[in-house]
């Protein structure tokens, strides 16, 4: 298990729908970190000790993924649904005491987190999105461009169990070609957290799980976001993304969310895909200047 210090604990929280394991610690507002794939709440490694400085923060791993529980999934995959991702979220928070806070996602944890302050918004004060355009705007104007940078949610979704098969024929490999094709040229990447990385990606039901999480990113995700549209998150939002990255050469990226929020705020940072890896310090004053205003 990945060592983020003595002012971190483990903690194991029981929602409505599933078991979540997570790290937290430091004194201060509430700051749930909320990671992507393939990995764990470990990504936040290198940003959260310094950041518990001044706020106390929470770092989950998402149902399916780390050392969280994977609930069954069923034929419409409502349960990896971005909507019952952000479900548990907001109730590990009330049981740790937090009613309102502060959310920072990146990738998956970002459509979680974007589905979270629409649906609670009552809780969530401010988020912070890393890397990410908003899914239903990706699908929506999709080309071959998107489908070759981006062939992985075209992959995963595939039914059957074909991409559980694939990928599990050979679960390190997959995991390194994805660290390794979407961070930067200079990006370094923890050994530790590496091994923890390969270590919940071997297990065979968290590659269903993930698997699952994206085919709900195809389905039910996009009737929750198409039914939501004319909505906007009114909460202060800020976008980051990397210079390096698919979003930064396809989208212009604060744009795009002045579409889905309505107080936006960006900053593009020099590195690839894996922000809180690759600009750990950039992403750290970020997340202390804007979550303290």
């Amino acid at each position: 298990m990945m060592d983020f210090g003595t002012d971190f604990s483990t903690a194991r929280i029981r929602t409505s729908g599933a078991g979540i394991h997570l790290v937290h610690g430091g004194k201060g507002p509430p700051l749930l970190l909320l990671h992507g794939y393939p990995q764990t709440h470990a990504m936040w490694h290198r940003v959260a000790p310094d950041l518990a400085r001044d706020f106390h923060v929470i770092c989950p791993d998402l149902r399916g993924y780390g050392d969280s529980s994977r609930p069954r999934s069923d034929p419409l995959h409502a349960t990896y649904s971005k909507r019952e991702m952000a479900r548990d979220m907001v109730e590990v928070m009330a049981e740790l005491g937090f009613e309102r806070f502060a959310v920072a996602g990146h990738d998956r944890g970002a459509r979680v987190a974007h589905r979270m302050a629409l649906d609670y918004p009552a809780q969530v004060a401010r988020i912070s999105v890393m890397d990410i355009a908003p899914t239903l705007h990706m699908f929506r104007n999709s080309d071959q461009a998107f489908a070759t940078g981006y062939y992985h949610w075209f992959f995963l979704i595939q039914p059957g169990g074909l991409p559980e098969r694939m990928i599990g024929a050979d679960p390190d490999y997959f995991l390194m070609e994805k660290l390794q094709r979407w961070s930067g040229a200079d990006a370094s990447f923890d050994t530790c957290a590496i091994e923890e990385y390969r270590r919940c990606f071997r297990d065979p039901e968290v590659i269903h799980a993930s698997c699952e999480d994206y085919r709900a990113a195809a389905g039910i995700d996009l009737e929750h976001d198409e039914t939501d549209r004319n909505r906007t998150v009114d909460c202060p939002l800020l976008v980051l993304w990397g210079s390096e990255g698919f979003v930064n050469r396809t989208y212009d990226v604060t744009a795009v969310w002045r579409s889905y929020a309505s107080k936006v705020e960006g900053r593009m940072l020099e590195c690839g895909h894996f922000l809180p890896e690759e600009a750990a310090d950039d992403v750290i004053s970020e997340l202390r200047r804007f979550c303290r205003e």
